[in-house]
């Protein structure tokens, strides 16, 4: 079973940036830590600087893609906060293979 998930936010949630924040971090921890991980993440709009340097979740996010999770940034989304040479794990997409994916994911989760 092939599930996706989408991140659309470097915080989890709405309200407090400093608790939206600490939230990923935790969920991207607890989903590194868990046996069975998503296909891919699909990380997009302000969601895509939690794979630039300086993110404080640079080692959950290794530790998912080393695991064989595929990290996608929407290029769209670096391009607009100048993050194309700072993308430190993961790879740059577009919305076709964005799109391709979702459709052929089992279970896609927007968190």
């Amino acid at each position: 079973m092939k599930t996706v998930y989408i991140l659309n936010s470097e915080f989890m949630g709405q309200g407090n940036d400093e608790l939206g924040h600490k939230l990923m971090g935790a969920f991207l921890k607890k989903v590194w830590s868990r046996k069975k991980k998503p296909h891919a993440i699909i990380f997009y709009n302000s969601a895509v600087k939690l794979l630039a340097t300086g993110s404080m979740y640079l080692d959950a996010l290794h530790g998912l893609h080393d695991s064989g999770v595929d990290l996608i940034a929407c290029g769209t989304c670096i391009d607009f906060y100048a993050l194309s040479d700072k993308v430190d794990v993961g790879r740059v997409s577009g919305m076709e293979e964005i799109v391709d994916l979702t459709q052929k994911a089992d279970s896609v989760v927007t968190i």
